[in-house]
């Protein structure tokens, strides 16, 4: 059984897996073939897409400054202001949430077009949001396994909380974000917008496009975590503020089986 199956079926069946089912993918095309594959055997529709940064110690294997996985329709919550999503993640696997910045894009963008600079990319911005990525993966160590095992697994995405609009985010340079677990800080820092959600918007027209997904109006893209990487448990809520924009808040549930 392929990487791509092994990791769908412990997704549909919301079991852990002991172990990476395979080889560890060693190259970006390795690492997104294995992708593709799983995105072929989802039963759900893409509805947008993650961003991560690549570290630098993974620089040498995977040259490229970020990656992209797959946010599935199922797994996009929308909230208003007050309320509280409820987002599965895969007890005994990996699971964590970031505070982010989401872009909802605005225009089909041109199959055709590669390369990005965010001067370009700026009409294709529809609306940016408050929210968050769910980072969960039925296999714990993931992270751990560099970024051809992150791609290879929807890029360790299993949902996104977008929160409200940010109004006049053309003026804003940057926003000062908090993330709480139960209460308690666990992240404190301020995101440039230009060298972060749209920088990482810019990287991401591009590289869905070299990949055959030109990003569509009305996909949701999260931009990548900016207070860090916050492990949490079935039962534990989460907080995300973003300075005098607002907060989204969302709650870990248990995923279940998947018809």
């Amino acid at each position: 059984m392929s990487i791509a199956e092994e990791f769908v079926r412990a997704r549909l069946s919301a079991r852990p897996l002991k172990a990476y089912p395979g080889i560890v993918p060693g190259d970006t095309a390795s690492a997104y073939a294995c992708q593709d594959a799983a995105i072929a055997l989802w039963p759900d529709s893409v509805a947008g897409w993650k961003v991560a940064r690549i570290p630098p110690d993974w620089a040498q294997k995977f040259p490229e400054p970020r990656l992209n996985g797959p946010v599935f329709s199922r797994n996009v919550h929308q909230v208003k202001p007050g309320e509280m999503a409820k987002c599965p993640i895969f007890e005994g696997g990996f699971a964590a949430v970031e505070t982010e910045i989401v872009i909802r894009v605005g225009a089909d963008a041109p199959a055709s077009k590669l390369q990005w600079t965010i001067a370009e990319a700026l009409p294709f911005v529809g609306s940016v949001h408050m929210g968050i990525e769910v980072a969960s993966s039925p296999l714990a160590t993931l992270n751990d396994l560099g970024a051809g095992a992150v791609i290879s697994d929807f890029g360790n995405n299993w949902g996104v909380v977008v929160g409200a609009e940010i109004a006049n985010w053309h003026a804003i340079q940057s926003i000062d974000c908090g993330a709480y677990i139960d209460g308690h800080e666990v992240g404190a820092k301020a995101v440039s917008i230009e060298q972060g959600p749209l920088s990482a918007f810019a990287f991401t027209l591009g590289k869905c496009a070299s990949r055959g997904f030109p990003l569509k109006a009305g996909a949701w893209i999260t931009t990548g975590m900016i207070t860090g990487v916050h492990d949490i448990r079935v039962g534990q809520t989460s907080r995300h503020t973003f300075a005098q924009h607002g907060e989204v808040r969302c709650q870990a549930i248990r995923a279940k089986l998947l018809e």
